[in-house]
């Protein structure tokens, strides 16, 4: 077998990550395959898994575009701004999928420390417009739990 250039294996590797970020918010993390991206990317399972040894480093990588994009759909202004736009993003899928993630991965502290660090990126950006947002964080995290599940009934 030929051996592939830097500039292709780094292609490869984000064209497979790509391919996770959408999926992990539109299937969910947990209906994410090798498959599921080989289908999707045409690469091998076994390449897929070259790069990928296991599912759980996808959430490595993914974990800082996975907060960008969560908290884009945040309004950091005020307390009531982020109360409004986070209730209002319940409303978005792709912002349901990451709360799902991460509502999944908290039976786990190690995992949720290592690959879901969304709720703190929240936090780090309303304290750093000086908002005292904790407790309006903790109440929306559990507006979102009560949310989802009522969702899925």
């Amino acid at each position: 077998m030929a051996k592939r250039s830097k500039a292709e294996t780094e292609h490869t590797v984000s064209c497979i990550l790509d391919e996770a970020f959408n999926q992990v918010l539109t299937i969910g993390f947990e209906a994410m395959s090798y498959s599921t991206l080989s289908d999707a990317t045409g690469i091998s399972r076994t390449g897929i898994s070259h790069h990928f040894p296991r599912k759980t480093e996808f959430l490595v990588k993914l974990d800082k575009p996975i907060g960008e994009y969560f908290v884009q759909a945040l309004d950091f202004s005020s307390l009531t701004k982020l109360d409004a736009s986070w209730k209002r993003a319940l409303s978005m899928p792709k912002f349901c999928a990451v709360l799902t993630l991460f509502f999944n991965l908290c039976g786990n502290v190690e995992s949720v420390q290592a690959h879901c660090s969304v709720i703190e990126k929240v936090k780090f950006n309303a304290k750093a417009l000086e908002l005292d947002a904790n407790d309006c964080i903790d109440n929306l995290l559990g507006y979102s739990a009560r949310y989802l599940l009522s969702s899925r009934s």
